[in-house]
């Protein structure tokens, strides 16, 4: 039952985008927390990692409990994740900067899992009406088709 649940929760979000982008700021921000003299060495350097790893963390973390803020998160992640390689140690001796890159690529192209919907009916054909019955005179053709209305997926529910 516990294993359920979890299983529920891990897809109902954009998980390992998130995972990867956590492990990616800690990756970063680990580096410069070396032991206090190496750090007392690097002086003010140190800072933006921390900070960056900080916020890698952070945004893996929006991911995970605010999954509806995932393409902001998403695209921040992508964006701290490639600074890092200019400001911090080439972003964890590039190791931070290739997770974090990835995970920001998952977060954004997570998409929640579509409700079933009803499936559609076919369209009545010329000669049948919606209700089942021939009519005498047939309908004129146009070279048209009858549309189906298909229904998508809209996460943000903007469209009816």
């Amino acid at each position: 039952m516990l294993l359920n649940r979890w299983r529920r929760w891990r897809r109902s979000r954009p998980f390992w985008g998130g995972l990867l982008a956590v492990l990616a700021g800690a990756e970063i921000c680990a580096l410069p927390l070396a032991p206090l003299k190496v750090m007392l060495q690097q002086g003010v350097a140190g800072i933006p990692s921390v900070l960056m790893g900080a916020v890698m963390i952070a945004l893996g973390l929006t991911a995970w409990f605010a999954p509806a803020q995932r393409g902001l998160a998403g695209v921040l992640t992508t964006l701290v994740a490639t600074a890092a390689l200019v400001l911090s140690n080439l972003g964890g001796f590039l190791i931070g900067t290739l997770l974090g890159i990835l995970g920001g690529g998952l977060m954004f192209a997570w998409q929640p899992h579509a409700a079933p919907s009803a499936p559609l009916r076919p369209a009545p054909t010329d000669a049948t009406d919606a209700a089942g019955t021939t009519d005498a005179t047939p309908a004129p053709s146009h070279g048209t088709t009858p549309s189906r209305s298909t229904r998508h997926h809209d996460p943000q529910g903007a469209q009816p």
